[in-house]
């Protein structure tokens, strides 16, 4: 009869706890799917407001007669930043796993 009634128990504190996932759930579903969908069209009006780059540092930098140049590298043509991102990050990964022991345990290299 024990076992039976612990079963019960372990039925409902299940339920409790299905229970109390739906709201975070709903909650997430919302924030993630929904959200982005509604202000789509809130990002295409982007063209009428200017970012401060162009509203502002380019008009001061005009009246002072400093003009933009061309950047020395130019990483806005193809896939030039995507791969110096790569290098840096094998960099660092490689940095990261000769140095794990002291990153997590502290101890040092025994030679």
């Amino acid at each position: 009869m024990d076992s039976e009634s612990g079963s019960g128990r372990e039925a409902k504190g299940a339920r409790k706890i299905a229970k109390g996932l739906v709201i975070p759930l709903i909650l997430s579903f919302t924030i993630l799917f929904l959200v982005p969908c509604a202000l789509r069209q809130a990002a295409h009006g982007a063209d009428k407001w200017p970012g401060v780059d162009e509203a502002v540092v380019e008009k001061i930098s005009r009246e002072h007669g400093r003009e933009a140049k061309e950047p020395l590298i130019n990483t806005d043509q193809g896939d030039l930043l995507l791969f110096a991102f790569l290098l840096a990050g094998a960099a660092g990964g490689f940095a990261a796993g000769y140095y794990w022991r002291v990153l997590i345990d502290g101890k040092k290299k025994r030679d």
